[in-house]
């Protein structure tokens, strides 16, 4: 199937959920396209002739389905973490590679404008962050995360999408080392567990949002902040796996 009929297929449909997915597909065949692309996300190809066959096959649940594992391989090329890293990742209690998926792209595009701040807490390549910056432009994306090699390959991706260097800045740090009250949206798919060390992170995290005098909206994935966060934030999206909490700033 080509663009242009992506295009066509773009154009009549109904749903921002669909249009999403559609850009998203769009943008998964101009990276099949690219020479090379197997050396730098592993069995892309492979992955996205699936995607094709499912088009072929005119499966709507097969496409979807398609979509997710091209994400999803994406979302887990990388590098490996150095010692010290691993280290202070397990000290954390942090969580090995999860990926959001897809639908966090739909619930959370309402959030986006030019202006916009974004952060992702342990985002590993940062692949979630990018699309983001992709399908919905804005000021700053920034990425936090503790491996060097993955924000190599995060590097990568974002010359791969065409994302411009001053929309993304790439943050080698612990979730520890950079405070949350900058930002107008923030995700967060539990990067670290809730107890222990990963404890102190959450109080952290509650005591520095609570503070914060503008309007900021948290995308929580396999949420477990509504334990720790203040009342001024209240629920304004939840699925049982996505939980936005939004804050009531001073007027």
């Amino acid at each position: 199937m080509s663009l242009e009929h992506d295009a066509v297929e773009l154009a009549g449909m109904t749903t921002a959920r669909d249009r999403m997915l559609a850009r998203v597909g769009e943008l998964f065949d101009r990276l099949a396209t690219l020479p090379g692309i197997d050396g730098i996300v592993p069995a892309f190809v492979r992955f996205h002739r699936e995607l094709i066959a499912a088009r072929e096959a005119g499966n709507e649940d097969g496409i979807e389905t398609a979509l997710a594992r091209l994400y999803c391989v994406i979302h887990g090329s990388g590098g490996a973490y150095a010692e010290e890293e691993r280290q202070e990742f397990e000290r954390l209690g942090g969580y090995w590679c999860h990926a959001g998926g897809l639908e966090p792209l739909h619930v959370a595009a309402s959030l986006f404008h030019p202006e916009t701040r974004f952060v992702d807490y342990g985002a590993g390549n940062g692949f979630q962050g990018l699309l983001f910056q992709y399908l919905h432009p804005h000021r700053l994306t920034t990425l936090v995360e503790l491996s060097g090699a993955m924000i190599e390959q995060g590097r990568r991706l974002q010359a791969l999408l065409a994302i411009p260097e001053g929309r993304v800045a790439w943050a080698h740090a612990s979730i520890m080392d950079v405070p949350p009250r900058q930002f107008d949206v923030i995700y967060l798919y539990r990067p670290v567990r809730p107890e222990g060390e990963g404890r102190v992170f959450y109080e952290m995290f509650a005591k520095e949002v609570a503070q914060v005098s503008h309007p900021l909206t948290i995308v929580s994935v396999a949420d477990c902040l509504k334990d720790f966060l203040p009342p001024a934030f209240r629920i304004t999206y939840g699925d049982g796996q996505i939980t936005c909490f939004t804050n009531r700033p001073p007027a």
